[in-house]
Parts: structure tokens; sequence; C-alpha cells
């Protein structure tokens, strides 16, 4: 059956997934440069909400595209769920029919099941930290497993940690949690939170969580800040409590059958189209600070963790670390120690700073 991501797209199972890549026939890419016919054609999938960040990313890339390609490029940009839910752009991409497209973790996970390492509880203490691992570890391995699955990485798109909502009262420690009708995704993941948490598990998709909350089907729940705070959960639920426990990331990717027949020129305009990561993440963070800084005006509170009722919740979650891991694919375990050999790195890049601050002081 298909599964369901946080953001309530639903998604194939790994096994439905690789046997939709493996459908993919000669006819649908037949083996010409991809311009040799004239233009290149782009279709964008995506399913970005209006008014975001992540819409504005994608109109860049448009415009940067067809700037830069002088006339020899066309994107069409069907952002906004056109395509339906990400089950089809994979399907999209694999046919030839999609070229350019955003997918979540989630669902990158069942192409590349090693993907669900990022949604490991407390994987990373810090977004530096987090930038670090990423930066000089995993997106070159992400990009090298994609690649053996047929997806050119163009960029890791970092969405902000995740953070639990509560409609009555702020959920501050993990034992507040238990009992109440949390809403969870049909993952893997969602589930192993709602159930160390100790909460009544109610699997809906995000398209129902409004309605849902006004009939007092469920409660509580888990989001990144944009998809809380942007997308009418907020009035509803008005109890943000930030715990930041797992890191909600997705990626652009090109079909990499296509990409590998463009000219090099216009591969390299179309990678330079899109924003960087690091105006990613400094745009993405500025918005979700943005919406904590006019909470009231989006009709939600704030319930920071003191350092006490943190260690709580990291305590509560550590039980999930070794099923997802389990779950995370032939190279999961060797991803795993490379994750905490980098996050060694940035520990001592971080000391040696700080010893060389403080040289610099007393001399």
């Amino acid at each position: 059956m298909p599964t369901a991501d946080r953001n309530g797209h639903r998604h194939l199972t790994r096994r439905q997934t690789l046997a939709t890549l493996a459908a993919a026939t000669a006819a649908s890419h037949p083996l010409v440069p991809a311009w040799a016919a004239g233009k290149v054609q782009v279709v964008v999938g995506g399913t970005s909400f209006r008014g975001t960040v992540g819409e504005a990313h994608w109109q860049t890339f448009g415009q940067r595209a067809v700037a830069a390609g002088g006339g020899e490029i066309d994107v069409r940009m069907l952002i906004h769920g056109e395509l339906g839910a990400e089950e089809n752009l994979v399907s999209g991409l694999r046919r030839g029919r999609v070229q350019y497209a955003n997918l979540s973790s989630l669902i990158a996970s069942t192409i590349v099941p090693e993907m669900a390492l990022i949604y490991i509880p407390y994987l990373f203490e810090s977004e530096p930290e987090a930038d670090y691992v990423m930066d000089r570890y995993l997106t070159r391995e992400y990009a090298q497993l994609l690649a053996k699955r047929g997806l050119e990485l163009i960029v890791m798109y970092d969405l902000g940690f995740q953070q639990i909502w509560s409609r009555r009262k702020p959920i501050l420690v993990p034992s507040d949690a238990r009992g109440l009708r949390f809403r969870v995704a049909a993952s893997k993941s969602a589930e192993l939170l709602g159930r160390a948490l100790g909460a009544d598990l109610i699997p809906l998709p995000f398209t129902d969580i409004i309605p849902s909350l006004q009939t007092g089907l469920i409660e509580a729940g888990e989001n990144g800040v944009t998809l809380y705070s942007r997308t009418g959960t907020a009035p509803e639920a008005p109890h943000l409590t930030v715990t930041d426990h797992s890191l909600a990331m997705s990626m652009i990717v090109a079909d990499k059958r296509w990409w590998d027949r463009l000219d090099p020129r216009h591969r390299k305009i179309l990678r330079d189209a899109y924003p960087t990561s690091a105006q990613i993440r400094r745009e993405v963070r500025a918005e979700i600070e943005a919406d904590y800084a006019q909470a009231s005006k989006l009709k939600f509170q704030v319930h920071r963790l003191t350092s006490a009722q943190r260690n709580q919740w990291i305590a509560a979650l550590r039980p999930t670390h070794a099923e997802l891991l389990r779950a995370s694919g032939p190279d999961g375990q060797r991803l795993y120690a490379g994750i905490q050999q980098a996050r060694q790195d940035f520990a001592a890049t971080r000391r040696a700073a700080a010893a060389a601050a403080t040289r610099a002081m007393a001399g």
C-alpha cells in the first residue's frame, strides 16, 4: 500500500517505487542528445505552498534558467501539486515526463533507504553541526546513491527542524503526550516517535489535519514550522513546542538519463539556476524566525524547552534509533558511522576555533 509523509503527501512503498523506476522504457528516453531536436524542454514538478520561500526558490530557478539559456531552454513550472502526489513525480521523472522535481527525504527513502537516517531523533545537536555534516559528508554520499537509482542530485533542501504542536495545552515533556490522540503520517519514523511518547496514534494525511482538529479526532502532531504556521494548523492547535527533534529535508533532483544527455553548457545553466544550499538555509531559517516573531498574528504560542526538558526528550526518543537504523538500507551502518565521525570533526573544528580565539585575545 502507498504511504504518506509528515506533510501528508502519499508515497509508494520501496518495492513499488523501484518497480516504477524499472518500468521506464527506451522509448521514453531516446538515445539522442536532449538538445538535438531544438530547445531544451524542462518540466518541473513540485508541491510548494504559495507565498513561501520554497515557491520563491522555484520561481527563481525558472527565471534564471530561461534568462541564462538565451532562448535555448523552456521551463514549464508545475510546482503547486498540479502533477499530484510525490509518487507521481517519481513516475514522471523515470518516464521522461518530468525533468526536475522536489522530493521529500521520505519519498526518497523509498528509492534510497539510507535517506531514513535523516529522521533519527536528535541525530544533530544544532543547525551548524547539521550543516557541517551535510556539506562535508552526507550530500556527497546521497548524490552517489541517488545516481545509482537514476536521479541527479542538484541540491539538498533544508526545511529546518520538526516541532510538536498541540491543541489544548503545550507538550513540554514527553509524558505530556501520553494518551493524547497524536496525528502521525504513515511512516516508520513518525510511528516510532508516537509510540515512544506513549500517544494514541492516529494515522492521517496532511490534508485531514485541520478537519480532524476541529472535530477533536486529533489533539497533537508534528511538523516543520512553515507547514504548521502557514497552512491553517496553527489556529486550530495553537501551542507549538520547539523540540527540534529531527531534521526535515527534501532535495531537488533531475532525471539522470535526461541530464547526462544535455550539453554540458545547459547542465551548468540548470544547476546554477537553483539557489545554493547556503542561500536555501539562510532564507528558510529567516522565514521560520519571521513566523516565530509574528506568532501572535499567526495565532499560536511558542514554547521553548529548558535544558532539563530537552534532555527528557532525548532520553525518551533514543530507543527509536536502533529500529530506524535497521530500516536505513545496506549502507545505513556505514553512513551512520560516517555521520558520527563528521560530528566529531565538527566538534574538533569548534574547539580549535575557540582555542585560536582565546590565544588571539591573550596576545
